[in-house]
């Protein structure tokens, strides 16, 4: 029987275009889109159980191959602004919010006001981040060069490490999130999925 050749969907995908990060409880639906990133490292992270081969008088008889096993991924994002909301669901902490214009008083809920300040979790405490979400979403162009749809890739389980911020003279602050995601039992480590040129989160007005 002759083979069918075919070609298989070709699908190009370019840019950081957004990252929408909400929390794994459905309590609480909020999510934070960052349209200010621009680069999102993955590392797969594998536990490999070693072959096995039967030799006998130096002749290979039989083998079992190695299995590796996708335990889950490390994610490094940056971010070119500092998002206090983000921080705080990744590794804890506190914000107050101003109260009023005058910026004089500090309270707990955003008034509209701006941030007031951020503190992390105290040294020594058991506080932590939030399990929660990552939707990574790519750019899909055709050859005139319009965006046609965008590429979503969803990570289950993320929990956050303590960040560090850098400074430098004449350079904008790139903040760098570590994010450790892991599938639970039965759960893929990822998913993907393809959405309208129209389907990216927004902000709610």
């Amino acid at each position: 029987m002759a083979n069918t050749i075919k070609r298989g969907n070709e699908i190009p995908t370019i840019d950081v275009a957004l990252i929408a990060i909400k929390k794994k409880t459905n309590e609480d639906t909020t999510v934070y889109i960052l349209n200010t990133s621009n680069k999102l490292g993955v590392n797969v992270q594998t536990e490999t159980a070693d072959a096995v081969k039967l030799v006998v008088k130096g002749r290979l008889i039989a083998q079992k191959p190695e299995q590796v096993t996708i335990t889950g991924h490390t994610l490094v994002l940056t971010d070119n602004v500092f998002i206090p909301e983000v921080v705080k669901l990744l590794q804890g902490g506190t914000i107050k919010y101003w109260g009023e214009a005058a910026h004089t008083t500090k309270v707990d809920a955003d008034a509209g006001f701006g941030v007031a300040s951020y503190a992390p979790p105290v040294a020594g405490s058991d506080e932590k981040g939030e399990v929660c979400v990552l939707m990574a979403y790519s750019a899909i162009y055709n050859a005139a060069g319009i965006i046609t749809g965008y590429e979503r890739i969803t990570y289950p389980n993320c929990t956050g490490t303590p960040i560090a911020l850098n400074s430098e003279d004449g350079v904008f602050r790139a903040s760098e999130y570590t994010i450790y995601s892991a599938p639970d039992t039965g759960e893929a480590p990822y998913e993907i999925d393809y959405i309208g040129p129209t389907e990216l989160p927004v902000e709610s007005t």
